[in-house]
């Protein structure tokens, strides 16, 4: 179980982890500031199994590996969205954050809901009610079981 951080429709990169912190040289110094825009809060309060649930066009804007990785970073289990911008849905993915597509879960929860995920079967438990989301096909569940892309292809050489 954890808890829903809920953010609205179109939210970008640069509100994700706003650009003056990309001058810091490594994602610990940055995500302090996740979200700083728009929660001031939100990197002091989340912990780690917490769950990021938003609205239409999550992770829009600019093509910064650092928005997900940022996210991974404070201990976010994964972005629950109605849709997401292709490259930070992709970005996401190379880094092994679990990035999940729900039409419902966004209008049916609040800041604070207690949540919880289960992957393999496509299943959200939320105040009471069982929301179906992504079913990740076994390949991609791989991949992020493993750390992400990149980690994943490393095991494969090796």
């Amino acid at each position: 179980m954890g808890r829903i951080f809920k953010f609205g429709k179109d939210v970008d990169t640069d509100q994700i982890i706003a650009s003056q912190y990309l001058l810091f040289p490594t994602i610990d110094e940055m995500k302090s500031h996740t979200f700083e825009s728009l929660d001031t809060e939100f990197a002091s309060k989340v912990t780690p199994g917490d769950f990021v649930v938003a609205d239409e066009n999550f992770g829009c804007g600019s093509s910064r590996e650092q928005a997900p990785s940022v996210l991974k970073a404070l201990g976010v289990k994964a972005v629950i969205a109605k849709s997401f911008a292709r490259i930070f849905y992709r970005n996401a993915i190379n880094i092994g954050l679990p990035v999940i597509v729900s039409k419902v879960l966004y209008d049916e929860s609040s800041s604070g809901d207690e949540m919880s995920l289960d992957l393999d079967h496509g299943i959200i438990l939320a105040n009471g009610k069982e929301y179906s989301c992504t079913k990740l096909p076994a390949k991609m569940q791989a991949i992020l079981d493993q750390g992400g892309l990149i980690a994943s292809l490393n095991k494969e050489e090796a």
